[in-house]
């Protein structure tokens, strides 16, 4: 041993390390390339399919699979239990769970990532995914494919990319579904269906949806939905001209004016062009149309919407230049992008099938911010014109606009690329996270490629949102509706010579257009929980209908009809007979209070002769002002004339505080549905994975409140016309007109297997604000004795007298209690 050198023993130690390192722990572990798939043949895995049919209108599918991998067999399972972002990570768990597949997973969707637990002597991987069935495309989760034979006959066959000799345990879990085992390899066990030592390739059996789920699966994606939506847009354009045009017919003759021509023609011009517009976007969404032609026709279109709308009518030829320049400016740089695509380094076709260039990426962003900026313009330009039209506006937006009409469409127009830009945002985010999750573990370049994916989301930018942004176009014909009723109600009041109406409410044409608001708000987005697109002409036409109806019963049976024309014509027809009215009313109110002192046995500051001799001379007053030949009744008294009346002088301005009143009560409603509609963890991910999903957010929220103010309006408006003496039973008279149709949608919805829970909720909410609404217009009415009364709660009282307010409280707290319960039960 002491002749033999250092340098002899190289070799020696050259061997011991090689070995070392290319042991098969070590070699797993360095080699990137290799997923050892022999060594998981002694792993256990245990696979279960669920099936639920009963998540709104669509069948969900859940896969749970557990693999339990011996710690010692598989080079890779240390590499589990690393960070969740590592390389190693990613490379041993698309090696467990993907192998050499690399498909890009667009329909499995997962809420989480694997969990990976340490359990000593094994590593467990426990990996959940689920899918809905939404068309007739192949359907890919975990170690399930399901493809469908026809459109009531699924098939769910068993195919993993990996773990095919491991030990398998499955079960199936169908949810009501029919089960039909093709293999005849399954046993029956505690309700699921079981595959014990079964080979991989004879797990696949047939399952049948029900036909009401297949029956929307295929009508959904048929022509007659499309078909149900353009008659929905046609039949609203109809229903908005023929306001429009006998509101134009029945003006009087002093109004017969140039502006009145262009508030009419204004929302005849809108009827026009939505169902003409509605109809355009319907025909591209169902045709392939290539992206230059899209953003063509959406750029042209919304330039032309937001030229045809003029908001400068009325005044300085300026205002018409700065809108114009603006609007022109900016469709002739997207349309630049279509035309010379080649200065952006696009294609002519505008989609490249590599990773954008920087210059190409602009090209895109250009377009589509065009596109999307001129239908905001639009909306915006049709909005002002209608609150133009309608004298709506507030007087000092206008006077701005006058004085300096370049700085405001200046700001406008930062104001709306703010907003296009966002929406850009959000769709850049949503579509990198779509990439992100169907092409997980498999790689940033996998699949069709990533710039391909990239180059054709931003190419159909502006398609996408512009379709989005008209959807939301039914609360700008509230806005139009609302205009015209406007204008027509300030022509009358100015063309009466007394300066002041007695008029009950609105009459004739007025009477159309407020059912109409009402239709085209809170009607259509009730229709909107009903789920089928086909059924919006008939929910439109039956909400007017019922509510003409509901006018129909009002005219006999409200307290002011009742009283008789000659009353209505003798004490309300000037401001100072209503302060008499009121006047009265607060006696009554006192002498009421004095009798029930004396019944108690109190003392009180009059004797019960007084307090009788005191009813009689309001009895005689409210006689004196009727026709002899059809007296009031006897129960109604002041008192109920003065809620009946309601707190303004005018029904709009009684429509305008209702409204107003009914938009802050409907603020909890509004976020309690968006909060019902985020409960699941499938609406959470949409949020980070759908363009349109915040956007859509936002504009639910906003559509809600215009819901809720749109029927607190038509309340107002109708405060006088309703039946009932309490004024809760007033505002259930609106719930009924808007229950009739909602009635026949939770029919059909219990027939298809829809889920009408979601509109009776909505139902209720409504029922509620128009029930506090009523009540805060009643205190309204009586505001004079805020100061003689504790607090708000104690004139409610006051008001509806002791043996009365209870039950109206009670009715309230009932209605309250029922939602709460509902909401409850939704959510969770």
């Amino acid at each position: 041993m002491k002749g033999i050198r250092w340098w002899q023993l190289l070799p020696l130690i050259v061997a011991a390390v090689m070995w070392w390192g290319c042991s098969p722990s070590q070699a797993g572990q360095n080699d990137n390339s290799k997923c050892w798939e022999k060594q998981l043949e002694s792993s256990h895995v245990h696979a279960v399919i669920r099936f639920d049919q009963h998540v709104e209108s669509s069948v969900s599918i859940y896969s749970d699979m557990t693999i339990d991998i011996p710690r010692t067999e598989w080079p890779l399972t240390e590499q589990l239990l690393l960070d969740k972002h590592s390389p190693q990570y990613l490379h041993a768990m698309r090696c467990l769970l993907r192998g050499q597949d690399k498909a890009l997973r667009t329909t499995e969707w997962r809420s989480e990532d694997p969990q990976v637990t340490d359990r000593g002597g094994d590593v467990r991987v426990e990996y959940d995914s689920f899918a809905r069935i939404t068309d007739y495309g192949r359907v890919r989760l975990g170690p399930w494919v399901i493809t469908s034979k026809n459109r009531s006959t699924w098939t769910a066959s068993l195919k993993p990319t990996t773990l095919q000799n491991s030990h398998w345990t499955v079960a199936a879990v169908m949810g009501g579904l029919t089960f039909d085992d093709t293999q005849n390899s399954a046993s029956p066990e505690n309700g699921k269906w079981t595959w014990e030592e079964v080979p991989l390739a004879k797990i696949t059996f047939d399952f049948g949806l029900p036909w009401q789920r297949w029956w929307v699966l295929t009508y959904d994606r048929s022509i007659w939905s499309k078909f149900g939506i353009g008659a929905w847009w046609v039949c609203g354009s109809f229903v908005i001209a023929l306001a429009a045009y006998r509101g134009r017919q029945r003006l009087p003759s002093s109004a017969h004016d140039g502006h009145r021509d262009s508030a009419v023609q204004a929302v005849l011009q809108w009827a026009l062009l939505s169902g003409s517009v509605a109809v355009m976007l319907i025909v591209l969404s169902s045709r392939q149309v290539s992206p230059p032609w899209s953003a063509f026709l959406c750029i042209s279109a919304g330039l032309a919407l937001t030229l045809v709308a003029r908001p400068w009518i009325g005044g300085t030829p300026v205002q018409a230049r700065a809108v114009r320049a603006a609007a022109v400016s900016v469709a002739a740089v997207g349309l630049l992008v279509i035309v010379a695509p080649q200065l952006f380094y696009l294609p002519p076709h505008l989609v490249t099938k590599a990773e954008p260039s920087v210059s190409a990426k602009v090209g895109y962003v250009l377009m589509g911010l065009a596109a999307v900026w001129l239908w905001l313009a639009a909306m915006t330009a049709w909005a002002w014109r209608f609150a133009r039209e309608g004298q709506m506006a507030p007087a000092s937006w206008t006077r701005r606009w006058n004085r300096a009409p370049v700085l405001c469409v200046t700001l406008v127009s930062l104001l709306l690329a703010a907003v296009a830009g966002g929406l850009l945002g959000c769709l850049c985010w949503a579509n990198g996270n779509q990439w992100e999750r169907s092409s997980w573990l498999v790689g940033r370049n996998a699949g069709t490629g990533h710039g391909a994916y990239v180059s054709k989301y931003l190419s159909q930018l502006s398609f996408s949102y512009v379709t989005f942004v008209f959807t939301y176009t039914w609360v700008l014909t509230g806005v139009a509706l609302l205009a015209l009723l406007r204008y027509r109600t300030r022509t009358r009041q100015r063309a009466d010579e007394r300066g002041e109406r007695s008029a009950l409410g609105p009459e004739g044409p007025d009477a159309l257009l407020t059912a109409a608001v009402f239709a085209f708000t809170a009607g259509l987005l009730g229709a909107s929980f009903a789920g089928n697109a086909a059924q919006y002409p008939v929910w439109l036409l039956l909400n007017i209908g019922s509510l003409f109806g509901v006018l129909w019963a009002g005219r006999r049976w409200s307290v002011l009809n009742r009283m008789g024309e000659a009353f209505c014509l003798d004490r309300l027809k000037s401001q100072a007979w209503r302060q008499e009215l009121m006047h009265r009313a607060h006696e009554f109110r006192w002498l009421e209070h004095e009798a029930r002192v004396l019944d108690k046995g109190a003392h009180a500051s009059m004797t019960s002769e007084q307090v009788e001799a005191g009813q009689r001379d309001m009895r005689r007053w409210l006689l004196t002002g009727c026709d002899t030949r059809k007296p009031p009744p006897g129960q109604v008294n002041v008192v109920d004339i003065a809620l009946a009346w309601g707190p303004e002088g005018h029904w709009w301005d009684n429509a305008v505080r209702a409204a107003r009143v009914a938009f802050w009560f409907g603020v909890p409603a509004s976020v309690g549905l968006l909060l019902l509609q985020l409960r699941s963890a499938w609406e959470w991910m949409r949020l980070s994975h759908e363009p349109t999903a915040v956007p859509e957010v936002v504009a639910k929220f906003i559509a809600y409140q215009a819901a809720w103010a749109a029927a607190g309006f038509v309340l107002g408006a109708l405060w006088r016309l309703l039946p009932g003496r309490p004024s809760p039973v007033r505002a259930w008279s609106l719930v009924l007109a808007y229950a009739v149709p909602a009635c026949l949608a939770v029919l059909l919805n219990a027939f298809t297997g829809g889920v009408f829970l979601y509109l009776l909720l909505y139902s209720l909410f409504m029922a509620v604000i128009l029930t506090a609404t009523s009540i805060a217009l009643d205190t309204a009415t009586f505001a004079e004795d805020q100061q003689y009364a504790r607090s708000r709660f104690a004139l409610v009282v006051s008001i509806y007298r002791l043996q009365g307010a209870a039950g109206h409280i009670a009715w309230l707290l009932g209605q309250m209690a029922a939602a709460t319960l509902l909401w409850q039960h939704l959510i969770g």
